[in-house]
């Protein structure tokens, strides 16, 4: 019997921890054990899009309304009907937050496996490769920024070339990655935060205001708006401030649970565009993001706490934490149930 956590799809706050007893194994499948799994602002933006992009597909409940949100983490086979996988094997991927995650694993590449599970073969294939690995020092920190971190690595990649860019949710892990690569290439970064003090600690943003104190910016062309914090309102604020000085408005993702993800009405300057990181990731991350991606993890050893928290008590305070918009962004939460 293992845990796992749970969240009413209808009404995120609402958590619970639930045993869940192993399931039937098929020929071809592998059952591995959820170790340990990072919690971020990003495991609120799976939910919160858990319809519109098939999250919740990925790790079906059992009881209809409820959902378990994917996270990334490390897992073990505890036992394999694949001739490919061993009891023992350790992993590094999508997962849910706990319980057991049975796939039906194939080789792919140098140390690597992608699930060809039935139900999972039309959702995006970057959550479907895993990673083979052994227990290291990094893995707390990996767990955690690897799926932050390269999203802002390709999202830099995308706005190469930008000479001002303007960051919602700016003390996000994302976003910071993100001002970090952008900054380091040339481009005036400016942050919208509730953090001010921490994201100005850092030196990465040329500007930063509040929320509250959008018409501050300054009424300059060229700008992208890029909104992590996924919060309506202040995107019309920013519309309506900037409105013709915009040259294009990005959505990434929803830090800001209680705002609505879409405007009631239309907004000036451009329309805003989705931005699906699996959908810029086209035969694999090549060796120049990988590299980008190890400056940025080097470079956050320098403000970024590992914290450890484990048990489901521990878990469901965390997740409401989460909820509230209340995780500090100088930490990396690695949990276990």
């Amino acid at each position: 019997m293992a845990s796992v956590l749970e969240v009413r799809r209808g009404d995120l706050g609402v958590a619970r921890v639930v045993d869940v007893r192993p399931s039937h194994l098929e020929d071809g499948q592998t059952r591995f054990s959820v170790e340990r799994f990072g919690l971020t602002a990003n495991n609120v933006t799976y939910a919160l899009l858990g319809d519109r992009l098939r999250y919740w597909s990925f790790f079906p409940s059992a009881e209809e309304g409820w959902g378990r949100v994917p996270a990334w983490g490390f897992s073990t086979a505890v036992e394999s009907r694949c001739a490919d996988v061993r009891p023992g094997t350790r992993i590094f991927g999508y997962l849910p937050m706990g319980g057991e995650l049975v796939l039906t694993p194939q080789p792919a590449g140098d140390r690597g496996l992608d699930d060809r599970s039935p139900h999972r073969a039309e959702l995006p294939a970057v959550y479907n490769r895993y990673r083979r690995g052994e227990a290291s020092a990094r893995d707390d920190a990996m767990m955690v920024l690897q799926p932050l971190f390269m999203t802002s690595v390709l999202l830099a990649r995308s706005l190469e070339g930008a000479s001002r860019v303007i960051l919602s949710s700016a003390s996000s892990k994302t976003a910071l990655g993100t001002a970090y690569l952008l900054a380091h290439r040339g481009a005036e970064v400016i942050g919208i935060t509730a953090s001010v003090g921490f994201v100005r600690s850092l030196e990465l943003y040329a500007n930063v205001v509040r929320y509250d104190a959008v018409e501050e910016l300054e009424r300059r062309p060229p700008a992208i708006f890029v909104d992590f914090a996924g919060d309506s309102e202040v995107r019309a604020a920013v519309h309506r401030h900037l409105g013709g000085e915009l040259r294009a408005s990005v959505l990434v993702g929803g830090t800001h649970m209680d705002a609505a993800v879409t405007a009631a009405e239309p907004l000036p300057g451009p329309e805003p565009t989705f931005f699906f990181a699996p959908d810029h990731v086209r035969g694999g991350i090549d060796r120049q993001a990988r590299a980008a991606f190890d400056e940025l993890v080097e470079w956050s050893a320098g403000w970024l706490e590992l914290e450890r928290r484990d048990g489901a008590e521990a878990i469901l305070a965390t997740w409401a934490d989460a909820i509230g918009g209340r995780l500090s962004p100088r930490i990396a939460l690695s949990l276990a149930l």
